[in-house]
């Protein structure tokens, strides 16, 4: 199972150079086995809002949570020392740390493209090494 990091659905969105890799891991890894946190979920609604993309943020939400089934995924307050253990264990900025400690706390694999995660124990999946199921 995988967590989607923010910068996955940035790279499709925007078009970048590896948006083809990431159109197709979406589509060869069954939803069901997707999972977004909520924390980068609302970091896309932020980003979007800021460049007045609603219409953008509002397709999201339809297309890969309520259309596809991607689960979203949270930590309760009671879980928050995890985000403050990971930030501090690996050196991480607040959002990497969120998402090491939704990743930590549901098993789930980091498909990001970012290399922070490299230092981490769990470290993390591009989208193209991810395997066709």
């Amino acid at each position: 199972m995988y967590l989607i990091d923010t910068n996955i659905i940035l790279e499709l969105l925007l078009d970048q150079d590896r948006a083809g890799e990431v159109e197709q891991f979406l589509r060869n890894v069954p939803s069901e086995r997707l999972y977004l946190s909520e924390f980068a979920l609302y970091s896309l609604g932020i980003i979007l809002f800021r460049h007045r993309q609603h219409a953008v943020f509002q397709e999201i939400v339809q297309d890969l949570v309520v259309a596809d089934g991607v689960q979203l995924v949270r930590l309760e307050q009671a879980e928050m020392h995890r985000v403050v253990r990971s930030a501090q264990r690996y050196n991480l900025d607040f959002d990497d740390a969120y998402q090491y400690a939704v990743a930590e706390t549901y098993d789930l694999v980091i498909v990001s493209f970012d290399g922070d995660f490299d230092g981490t124990e769990r470290g993390r999946r591009l989208p193209g090494e991810i395997p066709v199921e």
